[in-house]
């Protein structure tokens, strides 16, 4: 239990950009946070360098990863065709129940944009994605979703949009809504895989990602 909390905490670190990608994993300060010893945050530091998230340096320690644009291209690649998925399998399987959860997090999410309130506008947001998923009732497709998009879950979720691709993409959320009311499984899953390239583009253009000769010049040095 310790081993597993230890890493769910360094994740979520990462993930929240408590520790910033590139930057050494402060593992003095950390022991000390989690009232550990090293052996156990080492131990946690390997699994999460398998999981992509931190880079491990021979005899100098480790830091937080670094997404290169093809990274993210890739991983926004699989996350489309699992959103996709998850949109045909949840037009067979939601309740009522869930799809008038989801018109409501639709509404209030429009609500925000309306005031120009973006945190809050992406909370409402994620919970239609994640709504999307959970309807799917598919646990090996929410697990696989849940590691691919941990690792863009900040990026995509905290890019500034201009006014006209914010209003693009409250567009595209109205039409994800009215296909999911009909039940239209097909063209929700064309809708949902255009809609995460739309943003893929726009994370790639907001600078989350490092261009990949970028990377390999630090890693010369």
């Amino acid at each position: 239990m310790l081993h597993e909390e230890v890493v769910g905490r360094v994740r979520a670190m990462l993930l929240d950009g408590d520790i910033p990608p590139g930057a050494r994993i402060p593992e003095r300060d950390l022991c000390e946070k989690l009232e550990i010893s090293r052996t156990p945050l080492r131990e946690a530091l390997k699994v999460l360098a398998a999981e992509g998230l931190v880079q491990l340096l021979p005899n100098r320690g480790s830091r937080a990863a670094r997404l290169t644009d093809k990274d993210m291209r890739d991983l926004f690649e699989v996350c489309q065709g699992l959103e996709a998925l998850a949109g045909e399998l949840a037009c067979e399987r939601i309740t009522d129940a869930g799809v008038a959860d989801v018109a409501a997090a639709h509404h209030a999410m429009a609500r925000y944009y309306a005031d120009g309130d973006l945190l809050q506008y992406y909370r409402c947001n994620r919970h239609i994605h994640e709504a999307i998923i959970a309807a799917a009732g598919n646990p090996v497709l929410s697990g696989l979703y849940d590691s691919v998009t941990a690792r863009i879950r900040r990026a995509r979720y905290v890019t500034p949009m201009t006014p006209q691709r914010w209003a693009l993409a409250l567009q595209e959320h109205e039409a994800i809504l009215n296909a999911l009311q009909r039940r239209d499984g097909v063209g929700l899953s064309h809708i949902l895989r255009a809609h995460l390239r739309h943003k893929r583009e726009e994370v790639l253009q907001a600078g989350f990602a490092e261009t990949e000769s970028h990377v390999e010049g630090r890693a010369s040095l």
